[in-house]
């Protein structure tokens, strides 16, 4: 790990870390199609899923979305203060260091003046823990608007049943709400690029 300094802003180069399956999205139309069908509106409050380096955030941000992004990564997290200096003092984001499968979604929402109701998750989500993650939103009594997740090409087929064969997977997200497969985002269009498609 190096650093360097430019006009008193240091900063350390942070790599991605295999243990927590991070894959940071780098490809602009791929970030641009999830904000489109992502529906969000001036003034949504978005629940972000490990935001990373920033890259989606941003993205959102620019809606006039309110944003909530949990980070589990705690280098992440002064990178995201920094990088958002601005939003996370006028109160459009907050950054929260936890565990998004350790928390309660009511939580997520105390000490903040956004409202729960109708809030959508957007994310970019480590593929070892999808199953998990869909079953906090499914199950919990504050559910999601919306989700829109990036996952694992082959999940995301099992999810639709594209071949129409249906999963406990897909039957399980199909009682809460209509799955759509949207588009397939190419392994390179991440760094580290993962083996698979999304």
């Amino acid at each position: 790990m190096w650093g360097f300094s430019f006009l008193g802003y240091t900063t350390a180069m942070i790599y991605a870390k295999k243990s927590l399956g991070q894959n940071f999205l780098k490809d602009k139309s791929a970030l641009r199609k999830i904000i489109d069908v992502s529906e969000i509106a001036y003034g949504d409050v978005v629940l972000e899923i490990g935001p990373g380096k920033g890259a989606l955030t941003s993205f959102l941000l620019e809606t006039g979305a309110q944003v909530v992004a949990i980070e589990k990564d705690h280098r992440l997290i002064p990178e995201l203060q920094q990088q958002f200096e601005n939003e996370v003092k006028t109160g459009q984001l907050r950054i929260i260091e936890a565990d998004i499968l350790q928390l309660d979604v009511a939580d997520l929402f105390l000490n903040s003046k956004f409202n729960i109701q109708n809030y959508r998750v957007v994310a970019n989500i480590p593929y070892y823990i999808t199953g998990q993650i869909l079953r906090i939103f499914l199950e919990t009594e504050q559910q999601p608007r919306s989700m829109t997740l990036m996952v694992q090409k082959e999940v995301a087929e099992r999810i639709v049943a594209r071949d129409g064969k249906e999963s406990i997977l897909s039957l399980s997200v199909k009682a809460f709400g209509t799955p759509r497969y949207v588009a397939t985002v190419p392994a390179g269009s991440f760094v580290p690029a993962p083996s698979v498609d999304s």
